[in-house]
């Protein structure tokens, strides 16, 4: 079981490292195909709004159900790796871009959650740690062409695509060839719109879905901009953006795993009651460091936001999945996932308008709501499972 857990792990990690390729490297491919400045932010919420839509369609249509998910993993991997790579082509341009990474994005929703499904089948008990290993290679995979960009500082920013493209087809073969399909195989069911009401009546699993909204609404709008935010701070010292990009981001796998094991002897919700208050505490101090602190400790900061600001994930995933009916799981871990995700839309849009029309350093502190917000759901509320 160790081994399959491993190659699951790995093979999330190469398949995602494709989610947040365009971001290494958008002002190199920005200033070459001419775009906006600002493009990081269509670019990265294309990808979001594809994957949202993708788990909709996935869900509706229940490939994982009606084939073996080691196969949607396989063609999903292929697919996204395709549109991933066609972006490197001279007459992809502007809005060509965005529709490529949608693309990417909506065959995204056959590998994360999927992914996800095929750990669920083969580990019934301990989903919490699990899940913490899980996401935490999605956090690698995010994180990774930050570090291939920073090792392949003298090449074009079209290899970036190159090696993600290739990770992720190795990905899909790691999956289709040695991980067949699990002991403990149940179907995800189809979305139902009906299961909203569920969420929002029973008290557990409303409180575990809004604090999942929060922490997304601060997760992926932090993870965006992190380059922008050393680049701001760093600008006139010779540091590696790339690399410290990787490192911040990265930490977050150290992070999601020891959440994991944590959960196990505290509980998922107590581990992510922390998480999200020394996040919201980032969020908030932001100003101070930036305007205050020397480089060095502005950069220990953000590795410390990078590593609470996904701490909570797995948990959040955990107790959603715990709180849910059986009969209803699936249908509400889609649907609950597709709105943390479109919340992720919206709160980079809207640091992508405040950027132009406030101070900087005041910018971030609207990523503060979804913390806090996500920390009231959970305090003091009546004892949930112990995951």
């Amino acid at each position: 079981m160790n081994r399959i857990l491993f190659i699951i792990i790995l093979a999330q990690f190469f398949c995602t490292s494709v989610w947040f390729a365009g971001n290494a490297v958008v002002t190199d491919m920005a200033f070459a195909k001419n775009l906006d400045g600002l493009f990081l932010v269509y670019l990265t919420s294309a990808v979001q709004l594809g994957f949202i839509i993708g788990t909709l369609v996935f869900a509706v249509l229940a490939f994982a159900d009606r084939f073996s998910p080691s196969l949607v993993f396989l063609f999903s991997a292929i697919l996204s790796a395709l549109f991933n790579g066609c972006i490197t082509f001279n007459w992809v341009n502007g809005n060509s871009i965005l529709i490529c990474r949608f693309l990417t994005g909506f065959f995204l929703a056959g590998i994360y959650p999927v992914g996800m499904k095929i750990a669920a089948d083969y580990f019934e008990k301990g989903l919490g740690k699990s899940l913490g290993f899980l996401v935490g290679a999605l956090v690698l995979g995010t994180a990774f062409p930050h570090l291939i960009k920073f090792l392949s500082f003298s090449y074009s920013w079209e290899y970036i695509f190159y090696a993600t493209s290739l990770l992720s087809v190795i990905g899909g073969l790691l999956i289709f060839g040695f991980v067949k399909d699990g002991p403990y195989r149940k179907q995800l069911g189809k979305v139902n719109l009906k299961v909203l009401k569920e969420v929002v009546q029973l008290p557990e699993l409303r409180r575990a879905a809004f604090g999942y909204f929060g922490h997304m609404w601060e997760l992926y709008a932090f993870w965006t901009f992190v380059p922008m935010m050393l680049a701001s701070k760093l600008k006139e010292d010779n540091f590696n953006i790339a690399l410290l990009s990787f490192l911040i981001i990265g930490i977050g796998t150290m992070a999601c795993a020891i959440s994991g094991l944590l959960s196990v002897r505290f509980g998922a919700k107590k581990v992510a009651k922390v998480s999200v208050a020394v996040s919201a505490i980032c969020c908030l101090t932001f100003p101070m460091f930036f305007s205050l602190a020397s480089n060095a400790v502005f950069i220990a900061y953000l590795l410390c936001w990078g590593f609470f600001v996904v701490a909570d994930s797995p948990m959040f995933s955990s107790l959603v999945a715990a709180n849910a009916p059986a009969h209803l799981r699936g249908s509400i871990l889609t649907m609950v996932n597709s709105i943390g995700f479109f919340i992720t839309i919206l709160s980079i849009q809207l640091i992508g308008v405040f950027i132009q029309s406030i101070p900087f350093e005041f910018v971030w502190l609207v990523l503060a709501l979804g913390p806090i917000f996500a920390f009231l759901q959970l305090y003091n509320p009546p004892n949930s499972p112990k995951l």
